[in-house]
């Protein structure tokens, strides 16, 4: 149990530290609005350009920082009150809990110091897609991605389970 608690920690600590560094460079070294291509041959699909969000992914309602301040600090508040009922297997689940955590605080943690959340990561399908994002984010998305995962499999293992455990003859009464 202590160690679950050590991972969910560990994971978090890491995060929130490495975007938050990540954040601090970007701030002291870029212009908002500024690009680079510190990849010239993925241009234009992928660059830093930094930039502010108010709001949330993609820009959706761009005046409602303090109420996605709040939202995160519930979100991780609840997985915090959720993280001890993870069934003993739930390895991934427990990586992208922590992952979705300390995402939710780094991004917190920019609302509290800057007001906007700080973006930097630009990816784009000239004609199709534009996203400035930050690893915040980025651990955000594979940390639900993983707990999709792992609920997915541990589905796929219960209908395995519950399959051969049913009598045959149970099978062969249904039509």
């Amino acid at each position: 149990m202590r160690r679950n608690w050590l991972l969910l920690v560990m994971i978090v600590a890491a995060v929130v530290a490495l975007d938050q560094l990540t954040k601090h460079a970007v701030l002291s070294t870029m212009a908002l609005g500024e690009t680079r291509q510190p990849v010239p041959a993925l241009v234009p699909f992928f660059q830093l350009t930094r930039s502010e969000n108010t709001g949330s992914a993609f820009g959706f309602l761009p005046n409602a920082g303090d109420l996605f301040l709040i939202i995160a600090l519930v979100v991780v508040t609840a997985m915090f009150v959720f993280y001890p009922r993870i069934p003993a297997d739930g390895h991934l689940t427990r990586v992208g809990i922590s992952l979705i955590c300390g995402g939710a605080l780094g991004n917190a943690l920019d609302r509290l110091q800057h007001g906007p959340v700080i973006d930097f990561i630009h990816y784009q399908i000239p004609g199709l897609i534009s996203n400035v994002s930050n690893l915040a984010d980025h651990a955000i998305v594979f940390g639900v991605l993983l707990v999709l995962v792992d609920g997915w499999r541990g589905d796929r293992a219960r209908r395995r389970t519950e399959k051969t455990a049913m009598p045959a003859d149970a099978d062969a009464g249904e039509t």
